[in-house]
């Protein structure tokens, strides 16, 4: 019987980056249930870096991943995965509180900065005053990125079997007896990437469940008249309530900052979520919409405390979390992947990520 060190489940953006660590270090074998690494929630994502985006407690894992996603090591990529974008952050004259909330919240670690929205968004509806603009956020190129780890992954030996459901995970001594739809295997540590599944994989193991929850979020796709720019900001809502931005000329993606609670499966778009995204679109820019061209869904995925989950199981040791990581897992990937395989070998953190508090996503904390 095969026998690998590390066995991940899961192939997407959270597996991927953390094999292609762990992999430098261990034998590593990673299952994905889909024919192609990435199929849900990674391949779906309407990736940003923005620094502001899930809270303090998600803002330094995505500080410390920026300076690796702009400029990475030239024998991971060619060029950077980002490209300049901005957030521009608007409200209504009632929604000054929010303002100040993420004023307060942010203004010691990002740079924002008051501004007047309708200088920066042509045919914004006039009752849209209050704008906070974020300078620094960038689009990623999430594909790009995610075959780059998966390229990273393999050139380092690790192995990548895709239509592979795990199926049963047996604790064995020190170690696991895998049973997966392509065979057996043997391994000494269990690593739980698996996303949206992440709490059915850990009960399929005899693991307790820590309440991982999937939210669905629904993106549409808008096609517009000609805008007078591409590179106009990605608009976000102080009250989150929706957030859009151009992609080209004349297209527009869009979503209502749905979360809906799902079960874990291939997600599918609402015609509900989708109305109220067209709806509140029409409620902030004078854009007229052409067409509808494309509706998708996604699962994030979320602990109780909506903070991520990195770390070994408190009562099954052998058994890793990496999971939680609700939708910035794309944003944080280069951070979070250097930290769990730190806490993964027990080296000390790198220099980059050095200052990060790993108890904070610990999942000690649940038990």
């Amino acid at each position: 019987m095969i026998r690998f060190d590390i066995v991940i489940v899961g192939g997407g953006i959270a597996g991927a980056s953390l094999g292609a660590q762990l992999a430098r270090h261990a034998s590593v074998l990673m299952l994905e249930q889909e024919p192609s690494a990435g199929y849900h929630a990674t391949g779906r994502s309407v990736a940003f870096w923005e620094e502001t985006y899930g809270g303090r407690v998600v803002q330094p894992l995505t500080t410390a991943s920026g300076p690796m996603l702009r400029s990475p090591a030239p024998d991971f990529a060619s060029g950077s995965f980002l490209t300049p974008r901005q957030t521009l952050h608007i409200g209504r004259a009632s929604d000054t509180g929010a303002r100040d909330r993420l004023m307060d919240d942010f203004s010691d670690r990002v740079d924002l900065r008051r501004v007047d929205p309708a200088a920066l968004l042509p045919g914004l509806r006039p009752e849209w005053t209050i704008g906070v603009l974020e300078p620094d956020v960038c689009d990623i190129d999430v594909a790009a990125l995610h075959q780059a780890y998966l390229r990273q992954f393999r050139g380092l030996g690790g192995e990548l079997r895709t239509a592979c459901r795990l199926e049963s995970a047996v604790s064995e001594g020190a170690g696991w007896r895998i049973g997966t739809e392509q065979g057996e295997v043997l391994c000494g540590l269990l690593v739980n990437a698996a996303g949206a599944w992440a709490d059915h994989v850990a009960l399929l193991s005899g693991v307790a469940s820590i309440g991982i929850a999937p939210l669905r979020r629904t993106v549409v796709q808008l096609r517009v008249p000609t805008l007078p720019s591409p590179d106009l900001p990605l608009v976000m809502d102080l009250q989150s309530q929706f957030y859009f931005r151009p992609e080209g000329r004349d297209r527009v993606w869009l979503t209502p900052h749905d979360e809906e609670p799902s079960p874990p499966c291939d997600a599918a778009p609402e015609e509900l979520a989708v109305a109220q995204a067209i709806a509140r679109f029409q409620q902030v820019v004078d854009w007229p919409i052409e067409a509808v061209e494309r509706r998708w869904a996604g699962l994030r995925s979320f602990a109780p405390d909506r903070a991520p989950v990195y770390g070994f199981d408190p009562i099954r040791p052998n058994f890793f979390w990496f999971a939680g990581q609700g939708g910035f897992g794309i944003q944080t990937a280069p951070a979070a992947a250097l930290l769990a395989a730190s806490l993964v070998t027990g080296d000390s953190l790198p220099s980059s990520i050095a200052t990060l508090d790993t108890a904070a996503y610990d999942p000690a904390r649940f038990r």
